[in-house]
């Protein structure tokens, strides 16, 4: 034997690893088997001579396999879900709900730049903490919150993970860190000489130290919507400070490979910080600063480094099984008038209230072919070649998972005098160059008297130029029942579905398309096209949401970029 290979059978088939035997029929050791879950584990070998059969490909014998049992991982040192009390409640402190260690609440330090909002990733009755971003003043604009004690041993391998919601990119935002005398050991944060998110160690605790980086991939985060973001440093369960490493995951997605420290700065010590864990601040030669501006939720901390698996677990904030989710932006034509369609003044944290928690603003109705009508009640009614009613946006941050949910109403007389090949789009978010749609519900006409609910999402380059598509559709036609008619037609897509791409790397983000409340299994697309305005539909209702569902069939390679306006 020449050659083996092995995966554990709870991972994809194309996650099998192969190594080569230093001679012939010779064993070989391998140390990096981690299981991402917990539970029963089988692993399969297979050997090779490496010979090729009449096919040409490597033949390979049977699988040997074994069994065998993986504890649940440890919980985290520290967990806050900052649902402790709501606006004007005057509480000042978040309970600490960890599993393992010692209990270390958060102090909401600073009155007049801390405080609670509904803004939340886990919907209605929940809260974040807010930082900041009520005080226009930047000297005023130092709130944050800290344990009384240091929350994790930065020495030793450990995760950090927060949902927030940044409202500013002028300057430095920290999430977390971890001070010691004169600087942080570890900063998770947003950088605006980079443009991106990022998550870094210093070398040591001095007033110079050596910044050591795992950088976003892509630039521009949006603002105002809800991302995931996990730092992980990583000791290889060894004291051997030259294999260190730390990764950024943002919405469940590791950003690059591993950083080496120790290869980035030679200098590098995994020294720890014996402060306070810090939300909202950091700290650099001596002095705090590089507030917050926006809202933080759901703070995790680990003291071991988080498997993929386990990062892509946390990103879907389970609740009782079931993705927690939040209603970011909702339209209603139902109670508009005149040329907006406004947002719904529903609160759901707040029965009397008048404007929507994330005041989104209006959608504003184009110059011709809309109008806000109805026989039975008010709707948009769109034309199909020049109306659309457009928002400033985004809404989501759409590299991490989300849904759209739109009421609509065809109307078979004006799609019947389409040509073929016509698309009515129903919504979708615009690429930061504007040349194509990052996410689209629309419906197509593929043939005379045949049409088709499409849900897409779509990657672009940094010249706007398409390189990947995710498109699920109606597993049959609109059927006689659908026309002029509501229907519930809903998009979702799921960004930590992994796969194998065409070049053997490893990708995220799947599609599924929902009429009703059924996922259909309409199968992949060739691509998503520049969308025409319009549609010759109707529609009382539009709902976005940051959460994902089910199992989802169509899969989209490659990065996604930052959305700015729909």
């Amino acid at each position: 034997m020449k050659a083996y290979r092995w995966r554990l059978l709870t991972s994809d088939a194309d996650a099998t690893k192969r190594v080569s035997a230093p001679t012939t029929n010779a064993s070989v050791q391998v140390k990096d088997v981690k299981p991402g879950l917990p539970g029963t584990q089988t692993l399969s070998v297979e050997a090779s001579d490496l010979k090729l059969d009449k096919e040409g490909r490597v033949r390979w014998g049977p699988p040997a396999e074994l069994a065998f049992k993986v504890a649940a991982a440890p919980g985290p040192t520290g967990r806050w879900r900052f649902d402790d009390g709501g606006p004007g409640s005057g509480l000042t402190v978040a309970k600490d709900t960890g599993e393992v260690g010692a209990r270390h609440d958060l102090v909401l330090r600073d009155e007049a730049g801390t405080g609670w909002s509904t803004l939340a990733r886990r919907g209605a009755g929940d809260y974040s903490l807010r930082l900041n971003d009520n005080l226009s003043d930047p000297a005023q604009q130092v709130g944050y919150a800290s344990t009384d004690g240091a929350a994790v041993n930065t020495q030793d391998s450990f995760t950090v993970s927060a949902w927030v919601y940044l409202t500013d990119t002028s300057a430095n935002h920290v999430v977390l860190s971890a001070p010691g005398e004169y600087g942080s050991a570890f900063t998770l944060y947003y950088s605006s000489a980079y443009k991106k998110w990022v998550f870094n160690r210093t070398d040591r605790d001095k007033n110079d130290p050596v910044y050591i980086r795992s950088l976003a991939e892509e630039e521009g985060p949006p603002l105002r919507v809800w991302t995931h973001l996990t730092g992980v440093f990583d000791t290889q369960g060894d004291a051997d400070k030259s294999n260190d490493t730390i990764q950024l995951f943002i919405n469940g997605r590791p950003q690059g490979d591993p950083i080496v420290l120790a290869d980035a700065a030679p200098t590098y010590e995994p020294w720890t910080a014996d402060r306070n864990l810090m939300i909202g601040r950091s700290k650099v030669a001596g002095a705090y600063g590089e507030y917050f501006l926006g809202r933080v939720d759901e703070i995790a901390v680990w003291q071991d480094t988080r498997t993929p698996e386990q990062i892509r677990e946390e990103d879907r904030l389970d609740k009782d099984g079931v993705p927690a989710n939040e209603l970011v932006a909702h339209w209603d034509a139902t109670i508009s008038q005149g040329s907006q369609v406004i947002e719904s003044p529903e609160d759901p944290d707040d029965p009397a209230s008048t404007t929507f928690p994330y005041r989104r603003g209006p959608m504003t109705l184009s110059g011709s072919g809309a109008a806000l009508t109805g026989e039975d009640a008010t709707a948009l009614v769109l034309n199909g070649s020049s109306g659309y009613a457009s928002a400033t946006g985004p809404v989501v941050d759409e590299t991490g998972s989300f849904t759209v949910s739109a009421r609509v109403r065809l109307n078979k007389a004006l799609l019947a005098a389409k040509p073929v090949g016509y698309r009515g789009l129903v919504a979708a978010q615009a690429t930061p160059v504007g040349k194509e749609s990052s996410w689209a519900l629309w419906v197509e006409k593929p043939a005379e008297n045949v049409y088709r609910w499409k849900f897409g999402r779509t990657s672009v380059d940094s010249n706007g130029k398409v390189t990947e598509t995710a498109i699920d559709m109606g597993q049959e036609p609109v059927g006689d029942k659908e026309w002029d008619t509501w229907v519930d037609v809903t998009g979702v897509f799921d960004s930590g579905l992994p796969f194998t791409g065409s070049d053997g790397s490893e990708r995220f983000g799947a599609a599924q398309l929902f009429i009703g409340q059924f996922a259909q299994q309409g199968g992949d697309d060739l691509g998503l096209d520049t969308v025409q305005q319009g549609g010759g539909w109707d529609s009382d209702s539009l709902r976005i949401q940051a959460q994902r569902c089910g199992p989802c069939r169509c899969r989209l390679q490659g990065p996604f970029c930052g959305l700015t306006a729909v």
